[in-house]
């Protein structure tokens, strides 16, 4: 045998091996590798110990650029391929309404997960005893909010998603129509009660997180997605695990999709989406993540077996989530109203009507046990006025809340028995204007209204040409707050609608319910 005849096999098998070689990768992975750059919502750096098997396996490469952004701001920028956000509803609301004729990017739900709050388990325990059942909801996290009883942290809405999503959450819930909100349920913005507890945001929720494992004593609540809960209590960086609650009026899901932004890439995106539908990366993603799996063949961890609930339906327009983030405004800056109640206490209120007044009191100070109620009610810091006139002014009190004892004072103030013998409706709203004026020039960034209730018509003191007269003289920045009257038994509607017209507010029939649910209704209004 010739001595080179084994060297000549083995270079064939060699050469045959090579040729092979592409053939065999090319079963897994055809044609090149491809790195495509990805804006990405920081809560999925949790996923990165992935990114090396899923190129791997797909020979795509990732390049995440964790960014927090609420409705993905640059996105468009031709520099990414992929986004892959906590959600993409925002971005979706923000392209259609652009009027550029941009065509809606491809977008796939990867794995999901619920806004809900997490409480330590003394805020928990308070609260469950106060609730029939021991069924936490929205409102029972607004009241709690309101009266002091909770602290708590949440990402800033004009930047996260998360914060987003939990604020309308928050205001669906508060709105209590069960469907999506529409205009009409952000024009009373109901939130200020439970904004009043907010102590802690940031940018993201992983940021807002890291604050509050530095600083607990600032919160004793996150709002956050339930996914990023469950990997904080996985760890040893809190005294105590919080207690997840998924609100019993419901709660927004996110599915954190990924979106093909350059149609260029799609058969690189098709590929990292089939990678990510597996059955083994989806358990695998259950396991890092805490998301519940899109992939009905995967059994979710323990902690995600239940089902979550009532899902809320996000808003089908922008204008509505930006005017919603607009009024919560800048959560890192605490804001409380001053309301000057203006109460007709002449003789035609005695009997029944001033029971009601008493009654409507006594529910915005906690009384009222409904939903709407606990959206609806005084909240600590909230500055009140109650001026009780009939011909003239016969008293008035104010307070800032700051516990049960100044509500006990407003209610005092409304349980007076002494009762004018006229009506002195446009006086009485001067008189306000007045209380107005001061608090604006006191403190200028503290929202300012004034409610007009009387059950009669103006028959002492000056007349509405007059009060108009006087409202006009004020400065711009008085002539912004707003009146909402309420009309009450044989008051002049038509009056009281020109007043609120005049003044940028809005009238309220109290004859086509009742007077507590006409003062909830104007509460927080702008």
């Amino acid at each position: 045998m010739s001595p080179t005849r084994p060297y000549a096999r083995t270079l064939t098998a060699c050469l045959a091996l090579g040729l092979l070689a592409p053939l065999l990768s090319a079963c897994t992975r055809d044609g090149d590798d491809v790195t495509l750059r990805v804006l990405a919502s920081p809560e999925l750096a949790d996923v990165q110990p992935l990114l090396g098997r899923l190129e791997e396996d797909t020979g795509v490469r990732l390049e995440m650029d964790y960014k927090a952004t609420a409705d993905l701001a640059g996105a468009r920028n031709p520099a990414y391929d992929l986004a892959w956000p906590a959600s993409d509803r925002s971005y979706l609301l923000r392209l259609r309404d652009s009027g550029g004729g941009a065509a809606r990017p491809e977008s796939t739900a990867i794995m999901r997960s619920p806004v809900v709050v997490g409480l330590t388990p003394e805020t928990a325990d308070t609260l469950r005893d106060r609730v029939p059942g021991g069924r936490l909801s929205w409102a029972d996290i607004a009241d709690a909010a309101a009266d002091g009883t909770v602290r708590f942290g949440m990402a800033d809405p004009r930047a996260s998603d998360t914060g987003r999503a939990a604020l309308v959450g928050v205001a669906t819930a508060a709105a209590g129509t069960g469907s999506a909100l529409r205009e009409q349920d952000v024009s009373c913005d109901r939130l200020r009660g439970f904004r009043s507890g907010q102590t802690l945001t940031a940018a993201g929720s992983r940021d807002l997180i890291d604050t509050y494992v530095r600083q607990p004593g600032r919160a004793d609540a996150l709002i956050a997605h339930e996914s990023e809960l469950l990997s904080l209590n996985a760890t040893d960086r809190l005294r105590a695990p919080l207690e997840i609650v998924h609100p019993e009026d419901g709660m927004v899901l996110s599915d954190f999709p990924l979106l093909l932004l350059d149609t260029r890439q799609r058969p690189a995106y098709r590929k990292v989406v089939d990678w990510l539908l597996r059955t083994d990366t989806q358990r695998e993603l259950t396991r890092l993540t805490w998301r519940r799996p899109v992939n009905q063949d995967v059994t979710p961890a323990p902690p995600l077996r239940a089902a979550v609930g009532n899902a809320l339906s996000f808003p089908d327009r922008l204008s509505i989530v930006e005017r919603l983030v607009a009024d919560y405004g800048d959560p890192a800056r605490r804001t409380t109203d001053q309301v000057v109640f203006l109460l007709d206490f002449s003789g035609s209120m005695r009997g029944p009507r001033i029971a009601a007044l008493r009654a409507a009191f006594a529910d915005l100070s906690g009384a009222d046990p409904t939903s709407t109620g606990k959206f609806a009610r005084f909240y600590r810091g909230e500055r009140l006025t109650v001026v009780r006139f009939g011909g003239r002014v016969l008293e008035e009190r104010t307070v800032t809340v700051r516990d049960d004892r100044d509500l006990r004072t407003l209610g005092d103030t409304v349980a007076d028995g002494r009762f004018g013998d006229a009506t002195a409706v446009w006086s009485a709203l001067a008189h306000g204007y007045r209380l107005a004026a001061d608090a604006v020039r006191q403190e200028p960034r503290r929202p300012v209204s004034v409610v007009l209730m009387t059950d009669g018509e103006n028959n002492a003191g000056i007349g509405y040409e007059e009060f108009l007269r006087r409202y006009r003289a004020l400065g711009p920045e008085v002539r912004e707050v707003p009146t909402f009257p309420v009309h009450f038994g044989e008051a002049d509607a038509a009056a009281l609608r020109k007043a609120a017209d005049a003044t940028g507010g809005r009238m309220v029939d109290a004859g086509r319910s009742s007077l507590s649910e006409a003062f909830k209704e104007i509460r927080g209004c702008r």
